[in-house]
Parts: structure tokens; sequence; C-alpha cells
């Protein structure tokens, strides 16, 4: 065996934190163990997320870790402690590491496994389209909103992880023109129900109404999903965009990939598989 792609993790903004320690921190150290003993190993290749940063505020680049950074949720904070262990490992494991933003279905076609990230606005503006008034969901000041097509993320890993120029390198797969929450809740409401957000409503309350659990199962959203309007992060993918540019393979603009989006979604917003499981 080569090449080793671990991919595996509990990826749900309100998983327990026991869980999320057995997946995503012990799992991931029973897989460096076994990855250091293969004798042929060419790489192996990790998947972070982005959100390792946790809470962090500014510009975020690749090559930071470690930062005493504070989490949104038990997700992030899993995921930052494993690739910490998986950081460990690079002298001894020819290892690449991707992070990426947060994946949204294929660029051209729409198709996705499971409406969630980006797929909460869609959520809300499917159950919220009747009222008189359709607000903003705003904290003081809109943050970027990070999404990437899972083919450009498939396709910047394989090129990654199998060029010698990706090994001993972090990446974030993130896209380097990313649009606010402001910028992304006005297209998404114009192309789903064809109409413009006006006014607002405090990111705050709106976290509160989630934090019933009725409330959340109908609009099919996590309330967790609310601090991601609130944390202003910008990622770097300097490293990412230079070793990419010679295999010719960049981030589509993320308007450019919502009508698609949207069209799965209004295809198949009503096939249960595709839904996480709100509590």
């Amino acid at each position: 065996m080569t090449h080793v792609f671990h991919l595996a993790a509990i990826y749900d903004l309100a998983v327990p934190k026991k869980i999320a320690q057995l997946v995503n921190v012990h799992g991931t150290k029973c897989v460096n163990d076994w990855v250091q003993s293969l004798p042929h190993l060419e790489r192996y290749i990790y998947f972070s997320t982005a959100y390792v940063s946790g809470k962090r505020e500014g510009r975020i680049y690749e090559h930071e870790l470690e930062k005493g950074q504070t989490f949104r949720n038990h997700y992030e904070q899993t995921k930052f402690e494993a690739e910490v262990l998986v950081e460990k490992r690079k002298p001894y494991v020819p290892t690449t590491i991707i992070r990426p933003g947060i994946v949204k279905g294929h660029s051209k076609t729409g198709e996705t496994i499971k409406f969630d990230g980006l797929y909460f606005m869609l959520h809300f503006y499917d159950k919220l389209k009747h009222l008189p008034m359709l607000p903003y969901m705003k904290a003081k000041k809109p943050p970027e909103g990070n999404f990437v097509s899972s083919d450009y993320v498939l396709k910047a890993t394989s090129f990654l992880a199998m060029n010698p120029i990706g090994e001993g390198k972090t990446y974030h797969l993130t896209d380097p023109n990313p649009y606010n929450t402001d910028e992304l809740q006005k297209m998404i409401a114009e192309l789903y129900i064809g109409r413009t957000p006006k006014g607002t409503i405090p990111v705050s309350f709106v976290k509160l109404w989630l934090s019933f659990s009725p409330i959340r199962k109908w609009l099919k959203v996590e309330e967790e999903a609310m601090d991601y309007f609130t944390i202003h992060s910008s990622y770097d993918s300097s490293q990412a965009q230079a070793d990419l540019k010679e295999a010719n393979i960049d981030c589509p603009d993320l308007q450019e990939t919502l009508h698609p989006m949207i069209d799965f979604y209004r295809k198949y917003k009503d096939d249960r598989s595709k839904h996480i499981d709100i509590q």
C-alpha cells in the first residue's frame, strides 16, 4: 500500500464531545499508528478542516495550527486535536494535510450526499418563504462564508496527494474570493424564492429560536450553524493556489455554482436520506 487517505470523521456541529473524541481523535491516533507501520507508504493524506482555527479571527494561514484558540463546537475542537497528532508524525511519515472550507455540492451538477452547511440557508428560505418580510440574519459585521464545491476538493486533493509537490505540506482548500454572509443570503434568496431580504434580525435572536428542539427540527437547521455568522476569519490559501497552478486547478466562483446547487435542492429537498438528523 502506497497511499492512505484518512477521511473518516464525525462531521456534525452538534456532535457530543465523547463521540467526537472517540472517532475524530482516538480514531486518528489509531490510523496514525497503522500508517507509520506501512513499509511502502508514499503518502498519508489526512482530511482536516479549515475550521481547526476555531474562534480565531483575522487572516488564518496554512502553516498555522496551535495558536491558543478556543472552539465553537466539539467537531472543531476534536478535528484540531486530531490534526495536532498528524502534524507530530510529519517527520516520520510523508504527509499531506487537507483543510477544506465548508463543502457543498458539485459545481456543475449540484449533486451532494447531504444537505448541511450552506444548505441550511435553503432550509430557512423554504420554510419562511411565505413571511411578508424576509430579513437578513445579521451580526454587527457580516463575516466571510467560505464554501467550496466538492469537485474542486476532489480534483485538488487528487493532484496534491500524488504529486511530490504536496509532501509535507498543509493546504487550505478554501475560496480565495469568498462572499460575506449578507451577500450569500441575498444571492440564495433571490435565486431560490425570487425575493430580496429586507430588514434585519439579530443572529443571537435566531440562535435563541433554534435553542428549542421543535423549531430546529421544523427548520432543519442546527443551532450551532449560527456561530458561523459571528466569527471574522479569512483563510489564506496561497500555498494551495501556487501548487495547484501547475495542474490548472482553480476554485470556482461560488455564485456561478448556485444555480445547479439550488436545482438539485429543489429536486431532492423532500428526500429524507439527504437531511441530517436534527435533535
